[in-house]
């Protein structure tokens, strides 16, 4: 049994082969113009369009169809009422053109539960889709904090905690535009935070689970006005997501003791993110696997199908 699976969401094109133990992710930036902060969603509907035949034509040259299962696509940002962005329309076509073609059921998933599906998978951890957790999504346009929970064969993610505005994504992606690197700029100020001498920190108030960035946001612009050092700006907006998301964790672990915590989200495969996190034993996926992919639509698709 194998399966394919598709991801097509605001700013990545994926798809993916998984047969139960190994799989391929073939993903694609979607091209952002230089100065922007993000794509109109027609032009990430073309751009999927546009990519997707490339990538298939990549995955389907060493898989031979007639093993093919089922097919699973990603068909909403999150598993919640009113959740829809037309992105994932592309998605959706091609994987229902797909499985009608090869005669095998069409699975949906969001974009959300697929993101904490690669990152058990990849982390070595799937046995947690049958446990109770915490998860961190952590992306260009999410900062939450979640109860993840067994939900047939998927999990159900109920958000408790994480950004109340901006999420830490648009506030690295702003931090990039204002040291004139380029979008998105997540890996870009991961390539020279370990460069900067200062240790200065904005802490965020985090109460409970929850906390704002837009004030960081604020405090990043002052911060660079005041050094005019993109390195020491970049280190500087890295420990101030970093501290908002570890004391939310750290305070989400006292109310919920003895769950373990997962992080996905293309803000989770930062190098810093991960060296500041470590006191509270959380679960990383693979740098790959914390990026958008398809890989965990597919291990979702793939478990759908077990006896």
């Amino acid at each position: 049994m194998s399966v394919i699976g598709f991801d097509t969401s605001n700013y990545t094109t994926s798809i993916a082969y998984f047969d139960g133990t190994d799989g391929v992710n073939y993903s694609k930036l979607l091209p952002v113009k230089e100065g922007e902060l993000g794509l109109r969603q027609s032009d990430a509907v073309f751009h999927h369009i546009k990519s997707l035949p490339e990538l298939s034509g990549r995955l389907f040259s060493h898989i031979q169809p007639d093993k093919i299962t089922a097919v699973g696509v990603s068909t909403r940002p999150r598993a919640v009422d009113g959740s829809y962005m037309p992105c994932f329309l592309v998605g959706y076509s091609h994987a229902k053109f797909l499985a009608d073609a090869l005669g095998v059921p069409l699975v949906e998933c969001s974009h959300q539960q697929g993101h904490i599906a690669a990152s058990l998978w990849s982390a070595g951890r799937l046995d947690l889709m049958k446990q109770p957790h915490l998860a961190w999504h952590l992306s260009g346009g999410t900062t939450e904090l979640l109860l993840v929970e067994p939900e047939g064969r998927n999990v159900r993610c109920t958000k408790i905690g994480g950004s109340t505005d901006i999420s830490a994504g648009q506030l690295i992606d702003r931090a990039g535009q204002l040291l004139g690197l380029p979008f998105p700029s997540g890996k870009h100020l991961d390539g020279i935070w370990q460069q900067a001498e200062n240790r200065d920190v904005f802490k965020v108030k985090c109460p409970e689970f929850s906390f704002s960035l837009s004030g960081v946001q604020n405090k990043v612009n002052a911060y660079f006005e005041t050094c005019n050092d993109p390195v020491e700006t970049a280190a500087y907006t890295l420990r101030c997501v970093c501290h908002g998301v570890l004391t939310a964790t750290r305070n989400a672990q006292k109310a919920y003791p003895g769950l373990p915590v997962v992080f996905s989200g293309g803000v989770a495969s930062n190098s810093m993110l991960r060296q500041a996190i470590a006191p509270v034993d959380p679960i990383f996926a693979q740098p790959q696997y914390s990026t958008d992919n398809a890989m965990g639509v597919a291990v979702l698709t793939y478990y759908s199908q077990e006896a």
